[in-house]
């Protein structure tokens, strides 16, 4: 039964998709793409997406953001606000079908004879050409590790991601095969290959150690010996991310939710809040540390939840708030607990810190700077990256901000991004290197100085030894 019209247009429409709030419809009319929202009164938006006829358009509840595909060949990705993040060269053929995986993290392409596998950014993992015709609708697996496609053969095409790689310092773990890692020591020139009974759904790196999930368990290896993981079952079957901080890790679960583990596979908590959804959480609107999660809310982005990690409690009666949506959330990871400060950029890309766990913590609120794209806090002290204005910035002592601000440009240096092409990514902050993804897939590492910030840790060294001389025992 019919229960309203949404939407009269003079052409056909090829393509719709929910919204990640389901109070939105996007959908493609000739060479315009249109948000539609459900309330009557609302203003739709529309924009021009493509010079050819649009034939599909998707929306991750993820990372929020669009993809389209249209005879000009040509595949896009948006943001909800109509602003072109990506654009492919035209391709061969016309672009038939695309589809966000449901962790948010990869996208795939049809077309005649086509499939291919891209980044959320845009650029792309893999290119295959099975003989299939054109393919007209993709659709992918909970998990995300499979993709199955509709061919204009009449067949059905089912692909596996596999070759994926991760880094931290002098390890490399390669996806070899749905059920087989390698990992690679550069340093010392060894491999170890890693088997498992069931198909691999993520891994992260990091800490000293080697986090996979399967569809049925969860491994820990320690760097130190790979032959004997320790293993427990899990009960959800869609990991969809897993952050790593130095004493524990994250798994997120698009179905059961959040769960805190030891690296001795204990169980420390599972933080919730009222009206969570949990299939729109993601590494962005997510900060975790050693004793301090923060979850920006699902339903209002410019609130967000603190916890501490040790009891799964809320460490305020309410949720924070900003004027702003937020958009990115990092937490650092050295230090003083009751000092645990969180960066942040919202909507309008400006950089905030903020000391956490304050008994007030919005007194703690600073501006640390304007055209924040990403950033991201160094694993062993309280260094801050990030690109801002074009350039490769490094605060050595952002807390410099809440004893004088007259400090903090003095506290920091720039480099030109110009090197690292356009809308590069932060990927990690170790030792004495920083590494950036550039627009078409390529890691970049750039080097940060670590006088500045070895001489600030000395200063405070001797300043408590004066201290303490200074005291009549």
């Amino acid at each position: 039964m019919l229960r309203s019209t949404l939407a009269q247009v003079g052409s056909p429409v090829y393509s719709v998709a929910w919204g990640p709030d389901s109070e939105q419809i996007l959908y493609a009319c000739g060479k315009q793409i249109i948000i539609k929202p459900l309330a009557p009164s609302a203003k739709s938006t529309q924009w021009k997406g493509h010079d050819g006829l649009i034939m599909k358009v998707d929306w991750s509840s993820v990372n929020n953001h669009i993809v389209s595909g249209a005879e000009d060949r040509k595949y896009k990705v948006w943001d909800s606000y109509g602003r072109l993040l990506f654009a492919s060269h035209p391709h061969h053929y016309p672009i038939m079908s695309v589809a966000w995986s449901p962790n948010g993290e990869m996208f795939a392409v049809g077309a005649f004879n086509t499939l291919r596998l891209c980044d959320k950014s845009g650029w792309c993992y893999s290119l295959d050409k099975p003989n299939t015709g054109s393919i007209y609708s993709l659709d992918w697996s909970r998990d995300s590790t499979l993709v199955a496609g509709g061919c204009g053969n009449g067949h059905v095409i089912f692909a596996g991601v596999v070759n994926q790689t991760i880094e931290w310092k002098h390890l490399v773990v390669t996806l070899q095969e749905e059920k087989v890692l390698l990992v690679e020591d550069v340093v010392n020139n060894t491999k170890d290959q890693l088997e498992f009974r069931d198909r691999v759904v993520k891994m992260s790196l990091g800490w000293d150690h080697l986090v996979v999930t399967t569809s049925s368990q969860c491994l820990i290896y320690s760097t130190s010996n790979w032959n004997t993981p320790l293993i427990f079952d899990l009960k959800g079957l869609t990991t969809s991310a897993i952050l790593l901080a130095k004493k524990l890790f994250l798994i997120v679960d698009s179905v059961q939710g959040l769960s805190v583990y030891s690296y001795e596979g204990r169980m420390i908590c599972s933080p919730k809040y009222s009206g969570i959804r949990t299939d729109s959480l993601n590494v962005n609107n997510i900060a975790v540390s050693s004793d301090t999660l923060v979850l920006v809310d699902s339903r209002d982005s410019r609130a967000y939840h603190v916890f501490d990690v040790n009891t799964g409690r809320e460490l305020t009666d309410k949720p924070l708030y900003h004027s702003q949506e937020l958009m990115l959330v990092a937490l650092d990871q050295y230090g003083n607990t009751n000092e645990r400060c969180l960066g942040f950029v919202d909507k309008n890309n400006d950089l905030f810190l903020i000391q956490i766990r304050h008994s007030n913590p919005l007194t703690k609120l600073k501006k640390l700077g304007g055209m924040v794209t990403t950033l991201m806090w160094h694993d062993t002290t309280n260094m801050l990256s990030a690109l801002q204005d074009g350039r490769f910035t490094v605060w050595y002592y952002p807390r410099a901000v809440y004893i004088d601000t007259e400090l903090l440009p003095q506290s920091k240096v720039f480099k030109d991004a110009g090197e690292f092409g356009k809308n590069p990514q932060i990927v990690s902050f170790l030792g004495h290197h920083c590494t950036l993804r550039r627009s078409d897939g390529s890691l970049v590492s750039t080097a940060v100085s670590p006088y500045p910030q070895s001489y600030k840790t000395t200063c405070l060294k001797q300043a408590g030894m004066m201290l303490f001389d200074s005291v009549d025992l």
